[in-house]
Formats: C-alpha cells, structure tokens, sequence
C-alpha cells in the first residue's frame, strides 16, 4: 500500500513517466520511439557516396535504420558504417520470391546484418487486382517462412501496402491475411500513407489487430489526391508529415497504447533532402 500511495505521488508530480497503455500528461510527446529512418528514402543519395549519405542520415538525427545495405556494400560492412554513426539497424527486408523458395538462406542473411526483424514489402498480383487466391499464396509463405524466421532469432513482419484492402466477406482481404496468418510467425508493419492511399483507418486498424503490430512507416498523403488500391501513386503526392491528409494525433496514440518501439519515416517525394527537416520538426512538436 505504501509503496502504490508513493507511485501515484510521483505519477501526479510527473517524476514517473507511465509506460505505454497508462494515461499521459498533457504536454508529454506524441512521438516517443527513437527516430527511424527507411533505406528507400535514399534511393538517390548513395550514388553521392555511402559515407557522406550515412553522414547526411546521422546529421538529421535518425537512430535507427530500416532496410539493406546499398548495392556494391557488404552487408557487416554497412551495419559496421551505421553503427560509427550512432544508428542501429534492428530491421532489414526481403523480397517475397526470397522468403518463398529460401527462407533459410533469408534468416542466414538477417543473422549476419545481427537485424531481429525482416520485413516483406510486396505480394505479387496483378496491378489493382490483388485476389483471394494471391493472398492465400501469402499466407501459405508468411506462415512457413516466418517459422523459419523465428527459429532463428528474427521476427517476420508484412508491411502493409494498401492493395490489400479489396472487399473480402464481412470486411476486406488485409483482414483475411491477418486472420489466417500465426501470430507466433507473422507481424505486421503500417505504412501508415499506403493503408490510408488504400481505404484503410490507419488509428482504427492500430487498434483492431493491437500487438499484432510491431513497426510504422511514417509518410504522409497530399490533400485531395486521388486514391486507388494499386498500392502506388507519384512522387508529388509524398508531403512532409503534418501536411497531407493524415492524422498523425490520432495514429500516434494507438501506437503508443500498444507500444509499438520502431517508427520509421519514409519519404518518397524527389526532394527528400528539403521536406525530411520539415517532417521531423513537426513530429517534434506534438504533444498530447
């Protein structure tokens, strides 16, 4: 009794910060994880050199790394580059065909890079026709490679692409994936731009599948830009978070309740070097 009568002291005088799923004060940060970067925001920066790219990633402040070493770069090389720079690298990525026809040779890879998360970006399908039937091809990889994964060391997680939500039964078919993958074997990871780009809630499915989610991609969606299921749209439509259709308020409070550790911003416009500033100060200011 005495020590809980002490706890709920320091609780109200804001030395003790609760940890996820307890009440937050006003005032405390929406965004809480380290900050995370995606490797596919580079996609133009390393023919500038690796080092001088990883020298611009470390001067924005990113702690975190998510993807694979650039093309040319040993893999250990790479993590080695990171880690000098102050930024850990818990998550890299694998190609669908990969995980289907060599799992093992996946996990072997992801335990040289010392990664405790692969992740798979991509479900084969027809542009906008993503069926039953190549879900049910996922979910058969997912579950079998996963397992191997697991066995392993590595946590297999799907990163979601808003193609999924095609109408399926009494919901859509990202809930038929979810519904019939393991959890044991399969997480997930929002991007929370593709779930909105593809009709998906973002907060909304945060809260339907919980723990089930373990890592988001942060981006955001330019104001009345069309939308569509084919899981891609162009570079223009890609604004700094804060400024597009997202509610990043409401997406970051379900992360939070269900302690989601990994956020990785992703921007994919053409001018990454101007609007990534831009995203990290806004993810900066918010409070609850």
């Amino acid at each position: 009794m005495k020590n809980t009568f002490l706890l709920l002291i320091l609780i109200v005088s804001g030395i003790f910060v609760p940890k996820e799923g307890h009440a937050q004060k006003t005032g405390d940060p929406l965004f809480r994880a380290p900050l995370g970067i995606a490797a596919y925001t580079f996609r133009d920066q390393w023919k500038n050199g690796v080092p001088e790219t990883l020298d611009i990633i470390q001067k924005m402040g990113f702690k975190e790394y998510e993807g694979g070493a650039p093309q040319g770069v040993d893999p250990v090389e790479f993590k080695k580059m990171l880690n000098d720079r102050g930024i850990s690298i818990p998550s890299t990525g694998t190609g669908f065909e990969q995980l289907e026809s060599d799992p093992q040779g996946v996990a072997d890879r992801a335990k040289a890079m010392g990664v405790s998360y692969v992740m798979c970006a991509w479900i084969p399908h027809a542009r906008g026709q993503f069926s039953k039937a190549d879900a049910d091809r996922a979910i058969k990889v997912f579950n079998a490679g996963g397992k191997v994964l697991k066995e392993n060391g590595i946590i297999f997680k799907y990163h979601v692409h808003g193609y999924e939500f095609q109408p399926y039964g009494s919901g859509t078919l990202f809930d038929y994936l979810v519904e019939n993958t393991d959890p044991n074997y399969v997480s997930l990871q929002m991007d929370v731009m593709w779930t909105h780009f593809g009709g998906g809630n973002p907060a909304e499915l945060l809260k339907k599948y919980g723990k089930r989610w373990v890592s988001l991609h942060l981006k955001d969606f330019r104001k009345g830009a069309p939308k569509d299921m084919t899981g891609g749209t162009g570079p223009e439509n890609d604004v700094p978070l804060g400024q597009g259709e997202l509610d990043f308020v409401a997406i970051l409070k379900e992360a939070n309740k269900i302690g989601i550790k990994h956020m990785f911003v992703e921007d994919e416009s053409e001018k990454e070097l101007e609007t990534l500033p831009l995203s990290i100060s806004y993810l900066k200011k918010l409070t609850y």
